[in-house]
């Protein structure tokens, strides 16, 4: 048996899917290594994670997922963290963590994944979410955003094509990014680093809530994504244990 366990969020189709859990996913199964996953419902993370490790610091959310039990660190949560704590004591082939193409990669990624927060948000929920993680979920963002979450996919449909506007930007200045190493199709040429590892997570992410309504529309501004996509398609495999 793994002596690595891999926490993740389950969605009613059986896989992984979200964002963060991907990213830890990805460097698991590119670095090759066996682990279990446990699935967590959204309301069952606090109660698994709190005996055992304290909060994250503010603002993130005090409990969360991935989370990564690791021998000899134990419990560890947050994808930074565990990224760093993977390439520490499973160096090879290396993540680059140091690259500063990383650092870009986050810089940019909000600039298109908060222009569609409206649309991604409220579809995770209808899509995605086991009745009890769909409980929680609704319930908290609503807390979070004043109004449902059906209420807010109504109100971003109504300027669905302004929302994709905005967000063409950040993902022409990524698709640039990655087009700079004309070697392809990674950023870094044809070296592997986490900085893919983070673009395939959203991809995925996307896919997974609504391909043609998210991911084929994200890769039809940037065609680029689509060639890292294919070539990371090998450690995306991996999705439902």
């Amino acid at each position: 048996m793994s002596d690595i366990i891999l926490y993740d969020l389950p969605s009613k189709q059986g896989t992984c899917w979200s964002f963060n859990p991907w990213k830890t996913r990805l460097a698991l199964n590119f670095k090759g290594l066996d682990y279990k996953t446990v699935w967590i419902e959204y309301p069952d993370i606090k109660p698994t994670f709190s005996p055992e490790i304290p909060p994250n610091a503010p603002p993130d959310t005090p409990y969360t997922i991935p989370a990564l039990r690791l021998s000899p660190t134990g419990l560890i949560m947050h994808s930074r963290a565990i990224a760093a704590q993977l390439e520490e004591l499973h160096p090879e082939p290396s993540l680059h963590l140091d690259s500063p193409i990383l650092a870009q990669v986050y810089a940019i990624q909000a600039k298109h994944i908060a222009p569609l927060y409206g649309l991604w948000m409220p579809l995770v929920s209808t899509n995605l979410l086991n009745p009890r993680s769909k409980e929680y979920f609704d319930r908290t963002r609503e807390e979070g955003e004043g109004i449902s979450l059906p209420e807010l996919l109504a109100k971003t449909e109504k300027r669905e094509e302004e929302a994709w506007e905005s967000a063409r930007e950040g993902l022409r200045e990524l698709g640039a990014l990655l087009e700079e190493n004309t070697k392809g199709p990674y950023f870094m040429g044809d070296v592997v680093s986490y900085a893919d590892l983070v673009v395939l997570s959203w991809l995925q992410f996307y896919r997974c809530i609504d391909k043609e309504r998210l991911f084929d529309k994200a890769v039809k501004i940037e065609p680029s994504f689509s060639t890292l996509y294919e070539a990371g398609k090998q450690w995306l495999k991996r999705d439902d244990y």
